[in-house]
């Protein structure tokens, strides 16, 4: 009778703490508080910044800059036009990149994305670097952090002190916190997201890089090129979907996200007519008038 109350309670909770991500309608568990997280996460992410060299002024970190507040301001735009407006405030967007020769970047809540230079090769163009922002973006607006932490809260406490665990949330959080973050050698990269999360940005970040203008089909270059440059994990012992999941499934989305989304840049060149004032040279003709 006992466990019987517990499940009853801890599923309550589990039932009050669910959530909808945006764009894709799925349910998720939230645990913790949002504001907690966005706190928490600011704290780690000046640490980051503080151990790497960011790199500043250069034509690449302008590239990222640039990329990154076309792709920030369409996910404002779609925040607004679905009914989330009020979650626009909460993003305070910051793209930065760090010489580092891995091939990633990482986002953290509320807009902070950090691109390592050793990805740049793969992402030579404003639309291939397009799909690692359109990506990171989306773990941000679908608060993928948030959910991790639930889960890792749900996992280590178990529905039997799930309330115990709760009722100290605060603290939890920061603890947690540390684990989703954890800062390592690797400069405090977060713990890999679950295949779903990853395939879920995958799709957010076609649909907010289309919004932007930039172009979706490149997002199947962008991942043959990844996964020609490295080492594959075998998707079973991995938290991210082997490449050639991941490039079917973008494959899969790209006619729907293109017919809805897709918004092409024009790129409008003026072309100054010169008005070209033809000199002639008049020369006068004297006529030798015969005498």
């Amino acid at each position: 009778m006992k466990k019987n109350l517990i499940f009853l309670f801890a599923a309550g909770l589990l039932l009050a703490g669910c959530s909808t991500v945006a764009m894709t309608g799925r349910k998720q568990l939230m645990l913790v508080d949002h504001s907690e997280v966005l706190s928490s996460s600011l704290t780690y992410y000046k640490e980051v910044l503080g151990s790497v060299k960011v790199e500043k002024s250069t034509t690449r970190s302008t590239q990222v800059e640039r990329v990154g507040k076309r792709i920030a301001a369409a996910t404002e735009e779609y925040l607004r036009n679905n009914g989330a407006a009020d979650q626009v405030s909460e993003f305070a967007w910051e793209f930065n990149l760090v010489q580092d020769n891995q091939a990633n970047a990482f986002c953290m809540p509320g807009g902070k994305i950090v691109v390592y230079t050793g990805i740049m090769s793969m992402a030579s163009t404003d639309d291939e670097l397009a799909v690692v922002l359109g990506h990171e973006v989306a773990h941000a607006v679908a608060r993928h952090s948030d959910e991790r932490m639930s889960q890792q809260m749900a996992a280590q406490y178990g529905s039997n002190i799930l309330n115990a665990a709760l009722g100290g949330k605060s603290e939890n959080v920061r603890a947690l916190a540390s684990q989703v973050y954890g800062l390592g050698a690797q400069y405090g990269v977060m713990l890999p997201f679950s295949r779903k999360h990853e395939t879920e940005a995958d799709y957010m970040g076609l649909i907010l890089m289309s919004m932007a203008g930039y172009n979706p089909d490149c997002a199947v270059t962008f991942w043959q090129k990844m996964s020609a440059g490295g080492q594959s994990v075998p998707e079973f012992m991995s938290t991210h979907p082997s490449d050639q999941t991941r490039i079917s499934n973008i494959n899969d989305k790209l006619a729907e996200v293109k017919a809805k989304y897709y918004k092409p840049v024009t790129t409008t060149t003026t072309t100054k007519t010169t008005k070209s004032t033809k000199t002639t040279k008049s020369s006068k003709t004297t006529k030798k008038t015969k005498k």
